[in-house]
């Protein structure tokens, strides 16, 4: 093998997004696998069994867009079993260049609970990621999984969910569509952060499509464009704001016997059309009067 080639440095590369991707924690043990398309019929990619952040440039092995191993691997090692997820994208879009396919925690917290990754709320997200989609749970290493996928993936997709799963993201370089898996994570860290605090603010119509316009400045194109300002955005939200534990109304009643002050609050249950204005106004309400309770009784 030549060194000083370019096919070998992009092993190299495998190797420094495998070393990434381990590091940051988006995939424990053997997990994962990611690949580079290198040719019209020919992608090089991971091998199985091994961790992602101790590859060597030898480990990568060389497929077919059938998935067939075409080339002796120097280390005698096999091809990644999920090499049908990454086939199956680079036939969808000619674009696309490189697949990862990990398990970011934070993200992969949104798959398991089969709840859709909330959109109009953080710029960043909004321009490099966009719509992220969720597909049905499909068994991993069987054709359902990479068919699950692929009905799914538009002009513009660039990340993807997989139900009980994990995440894959593309682009068309490999740097790229590491980008794309960190910027997936950390989106959806923030939102699960913002959980805790207790409060989401969902940007207007207006503020997305001023957003959607900077996005297409960046050269980064939309379709929500052509719809935001009916808005299409957030239409899938309502799962992701449920989650907030909010109180139905400021009625609450508090008890305090020389211990801890012990509180009673009716539990809210949002409805199929409460926004999330509505949710943080009862929120806020039952805060105050929970604090005017407590504090009348400290006087």
């Amino acid at each position: 093998m030549n060194n000083d080639t370019p096919l070998y440095q992009l092993r190299k590369d495998m190797c420094e997004i495998g070393r990434r991707i381990w590091q940051k924690g988006f995939c424990a043990g053997n997990e994962g696998n990611h690949s580079v398309r290198i040719g019209g019929d020919r992608v090089l990619c991971t091998p199985t069994g091994i961790s992602k952040g101790f590859l060597d440039p030898q480990d990568m092995c060389v497929v077919d867009m059938d998935g067939t191993q075409v080339e002796p691997n120097a280390r005698g090692r096999k091809r990644t079993s999920e090499v049908k997820v990454h086939l199956a994208i680079y036939k969808c879009r000619d674009d696309i260049r490189a697949v990862i396919h990990s398990h970011p925690p934070h993200a992969t917290a949104f798959a398991i609970a089969q709840v859709p990754v909330p959109e109009g709320i953080h710029p960043e997200a909004e321009v490099f990621l966009g719509k992220v989609q969720t597909a049905q749970y499909a068994t991993p290493s069987r054709q359902d999984l990479p068919d699950s996928l692929t009905p799914l993936i538009g002009p513009e997709t660039n990340s993807l969910l997989m139900g009980n799963h994990g995440s894959v993201s593309f682009s068309n370089s490999l740097i790229d569509a590491y980008y794309k898996l960190e910027i997936l994570d950390a989106y959806c860290r923030i939102l699960l952060l913002t959980k805790q605090v207790g409060k989401v603010n969902v940007l207007s119509h207006d503020k997305m499509r001023e957003l959607l316009e900077v996005k297409q400045q960046f050269g980064f194109s939309d379709e929500r464009s052509a719809c935001v300002a009916e808005g299409c955005i957030g239409t899938d939200n309502e799962a992701f704001l449920a989650t907030f534990d909010l109180a139905t109304t400021a009625s609450a009643s508090c008890s305090c016997s020389g211990g801890p002050v012990q509180c009673s609050c009716p539990t809210f249950e949002p409805s199929a059309t409460t926004g999330p204005d509505k949710m943080n106004d009862v929120f806020e309400a039952t805060v105050r009067s929970i604090t005017d309770q407590i504090v009348s009784r400290m006087r």
